[in-house]
């Protein structure tokens, strides 16, 4: 797009409120905490801040609204993205939704403290949800305030481009404002509250609408507006599957559990634990959505889980994602079954997510391993073992990838074990625990994995190429994050939009960003805000 075709005044972009022309409101307009039937979302506005400051933006996501760079910068954007100012044309509005929390319903949660601001139209026709989280309370914020603080937002405008980039299905993150404001927090729940900076991110996509959404409907026996929802939905962000009915519920299912698993596969492939997968936090559209205490796996741990409130249970540990994904799709299809009255094919969806899942998730296993094709019958064996050896040892699963692809297939054999892993080394926290049975181990692995990588064609350049697609070098690791939270704090942010500079290409080598690629420091090991999280993260 030229610079005669970005929008440098604020006041010129287009809103199509559908959500709010079309669906169900609560008839309730003032601001205080209540159980909203019947409705879909509440009116609501969002409470101003003493003094707003534009932290950082995402130029990709400005482009996606046909912002000019002037306009972003301006004072004004800021106003706006804050919450101070609500632009002529805009509608903002708190949706109404449930949910299960750690598998337990939990009633009417709805957006404590997310207020959609409205639904830009942008040249190409396409609609965007623009949401202020942290803008004030909201009729869905029970005993919450409604706010956000710094150290929580830089980690949502963070990852919510981090994970774009890496090409995993997300909502996205368009700026990042201090507001100028002290917010009491409680970050560890030990009853040691601290007053912190005050901020609001602005997200945008193409629809927030969660399972719990559907969900709140179908527990009350508010048939009417689940229905118009579902068909609303379908309607606006699944067109292609038809004009609204029975059968088309049915299609519109089978769709949700597919970018359900593909979203699922990539957290998989890139190493992503999401923390909090409870259904009001499953996006309908299949998006990565709400990034609280998230994490990447460092150590190759399936066990692990960034979230302290699921340390015990590790319900939402990395390698249960894809169980409980399914889980929220039963109860998806449990909220929608009234439009549809029979479980049969809603189950044959949900085998389809299970089947749909394992072989994507083989056929991306096969494609960080190099493979130019799955070969069942010895491939399925390797990944399986390859999963064994990773937690041998206190293994970077990033960095083990990525060396990974550093290894020569076309040379001669390697002569002696030191040969063969030295390429990997870096990816070892403890390299002194490489011996023995568990040397012997990840050594005999990878010559079975050499004899496999022969009999591709590619040659290793080629395969090497391959394998930096799809196996990123650069990742948003906790430590990283804290440290650009804690210059932040200080006024200094200049770590923030570094890292946002950074993780744009985190396929590339990028030679002079090397220090982000290395192994999370010892000191980050048990240091809050680098290691678990709290809901308050």
């Amino acid at each position: 797009m030229n610079s005669q075709q970005t929008i440098k005044n604020l006041h010129d972009l287009e809103f199509d409120n559908q959500f709010t022309r079309e669906m169900p409101a609560d008839p309730e307009t003032e601001n205080f905490r209540r159980q909203v039937s019947q409705a879909c979302y509440s009116r609501v506005i969002p409470t101003k801040v003493s003094q707003p400051q534009l932290v950082s933006y995402s130029k990709e996501v400005a482009d996606l609204l046909d912002l000019s760079t002037a306009a972003v910068e301006s004072a004004e954007f800021a106003e706006v993205f804050a919450g101070n100012q609500v632009l002529e044309g805009m509608d903002p509005f708190a949706m109404c939704y449930g949910g299960h929390q750690f598998g337990n319903w939990a009633g009417q949660l709805g957006d404590g403290r997310a207020i959609n601001l409205g639904e830009v139209r942008n040249q190409k026709g396409e609609h965007w949800t623009l949401q202020l989280k942290g803008a004030g309370p909201t009729p869905y914020s029970r005993t919450a305030d409604g706010l956000a603080v710094l150290r929580s937002s830089v980690r949502e405008f963070l990852c919510s481009e981090a994970m774009y980039h890496l090409g995993v299905p997300t909502t996205r993150a368009l700026s990042l404002v201090l507001t100028g404001e002290q917010v009491l927090r409680d970050m560890f729940y030990d009853g040691n509250p601290e007053h912190e900076p005050g901020a609001v991110v602005c997200r945008v996509a193409p629809s927030f609408l969660r399972f719990g959404n559907y969900q709140i409907f179908a527990s009350r026996g508010e048939i009417e507006p689940l229905h118009k929802l579902v068909d609303y939905t379908i309607r606006t962000d699944f067109p292609e599957l038809g004009e609204p009915g029975r059968e088309v519920y049915l299609r519109w299912f089978e769709e949700v559990c597919r970018r359900t698993a593909d979203m699922i596969i990539h957290w998989m492939r890139v190493g992503f634990v999401h923390g909090v997968m409870n259904t009001d936090n499953m996006s309908i559209l299949g998006l990565t959505i709400d990034y609280g205490p998230y994490g990447w796996l460092e150590d190759y741990d399936p066990n692990w889980t960034p979230n302290t409130t699921d340390a015990a249970g590790r319900r939402y540990r990395f390698g249960n994602q894809p169980q409980i994904a399914l889980w929220n799709l039963v109860q998806l299809a449990n909220a929608i079954f009234p439009l549809i009255e029979d479980a049969e094919p809603l189950q044959k969806s949900l085998d389809e997510y299970v089947d749909g899942f394992e072989q994507g998730f083989q056929q991306m296993m096969a494609e960080k391993l190099g493979f130019s094709s799955l070969q069942r019958d010895t491939d399925l064996p390797l990944i399986e073992e390859l999963q064994q050896v990773l937690q041998l040892v206190e293994t970077d699963m990033t960095i083990f990838f990525r060396r990974l692809a550093l290894l020569k297939a076309e040379c001669e054999p390697a002569s002696d074990a030191a040969e063969l892993l030295a390429p990997l080394m870096d990816a070892y926290y403890d390299p002194a625990k490489l011996t023995g049975d568990v040397r012997t181990k990840i050594t005999d692995w990878l010559e079975r994995y050499l004899n496999r990588l022969r009999e591709e064609q590619a040659s290793d350049a080629v395969r090497r190429e391959r394998m930096n697609r799809v196996n990123p070098k650069y990742v948003l690791r906790n430590y990283l994050a804290q440290l650009a939270i804690d210059k932040a704090a200080e006024g200094d942010f200049s770590l923030v939009n570094e890292l946002l500079e950074l993780l744009r290409r985190p396929y590339d080598e990028q030679p002079e960003q090397e220090e982000y690629a290395g192994k999370r420091p010892e000191w980050a090991r048990n240091r809050p805000g680098c290691s678990m999280l709290s809901c308050s993260s």
